[in-house]
């Protein structure tokens, strides 16, 4: 007795022989296109389903057809190496509330790792459209979307594609601006930025601002790059970087994600000096660890939720409008959760 793991996929070229048709009368009679007998198509549909097969003609698109699919790629669990980063909830409310939104949407939502992959399954491409979290610069994801006519969005832009509008959640800039007012506003005039190193356009919009700023500002630029898949390892060792320096410490620090702040915070306590009375720590991403640090670290609370309902109903409105009546990104505003870690007096 045969079991599902030693059981050979059916092809196309099962379901011909089987039916006693030709490749492409399979092909028509499954994708409702060509002109084949009612009689002829209806004994396909019934050979194919006797057989199993269904999922290469679903790889291929079924473009006429809708599947009643979208799917989600999160570009930086793909770099992380993990779908379940420790004390990082981000991502899990993100992909939670948008599968709820395409229910709500009359879709199912499936989430996906790199279809570009060596290891990526075939039905990869199974969807009406994709969501893009946080594509890398010149994302293959977003090419090989791009090859095969799928539409979709992405939430942040891909630096290296100036012509690629269908993106929301644009607000680093202002976050970066409103985290150094947060901060300016507490005294503190050195503020240094510690940014992850994936090539997206939250490090790259984040660094460019910060700079920008230090330079109106007549402050020599504090910058560290720190690989994301390092965690709060790597918090502690810009931390050890930090007071090993000849420069003074800085007075700030705005650390982008989550598990590096609370690694610097740990790192700096370690060395004696107070969070916030000596250092003010903001996170550019709440999460578990931020919220749970002693003392809870301020942060820019990225709205996983409405920015995931926003990104689902953004595409489904791509999906079904009109070729000549494109609807916009929607506008994201993000807020500071501000906790004890820059409340100073």
């Amino acid at each position: 007795m045969s079991t599902a793991r030693g059981r050979r996929r059916s092809t196309i070229h099962d379901v011909a022989r089987h039916a006693g048709v030709s490749i492409t009368t399979v092909s028509h009679s499954l994708n409702g296109k060509g002109v084949v007998a009612k009689a002829t198509r209806q004994r396909v549909i019934e050979v194919a389903a006797e057989l199993g097969y269904s999922a290469d003609a679903i790889a291929r698109g079924l473009r006429s057809n809708r599947l009643g699919l979208l799917g989600l790629v999160i570009r930086p669990l793909d770099t992380l190496g993990s779908y379940q980063p420790e004390g990082v909830d981000y991502f899990l409310r993100f992909a939670g509330a948008a599968a709820v939104e395409a229910l709500d949407c009359g879709y199912g939502l499936v989430l996906m790792r790199d279809p570009t992959a060596g290891n990526a399954p075939g039905i990869a491409l199974a969807a009406d459209g994709f969501i893009i979290s946080d594509p890398l610069a010149g994302d293959p994801v977003i090419d090989l979307l791009t090859r095969n006519a799928i539409p979709l969005v992405a939430v942040g832009r891909d630096v290296e594609r100036p012509d690629f509008t269908a993106w929301l959640g644009g607000g680093t800039l202002h976050n970066v601006d409103s985290v150094i007012a947060h901060l300016s506003e507490r005294g503190a005039e050195r503020i240094a930025l510690v940014t992850g190193t994936d090539p997206n356009s939250w490090n790259a919009d984040s660094e460019s601002s910060y700079r920008a700023w230090a330079l109106e500002n007549d402050q020599a630029p504090v910058v560290y790059n720190q690989d994301e898949r390092l965690g709060e390892e790597g918090g502690r060792e810009i931390a050890e970087k930090l007071l090993a320096s000849d420069a003074p410490l800085p007075e700030a620090i705005y650390c982008l994600t989550g598990r590096h702040a609370a690694g610097i915070q740990i790192g700096l306590q370690a060395a004696g000096y107070r969070i916030p009375g000596d250092v003010m720590i903001v996170a550019g991403s709440d999460s578990e660890q931020t919220r749970n640090s002693a003392p809870p670290i301020t942060s820019v609370d990225l709205a996983p939720e409405v920015t995931a309902k926003a990104a689902v109903s953004y595409l489904v409105a791509l999906l079904e409008a009109d070729e000549d009546d494109q609807p916009s990104p929607p506008e994201i505003e993000y807020e500071i959760r501000e906790r004890a870690s820059t409340r100073r007096g």
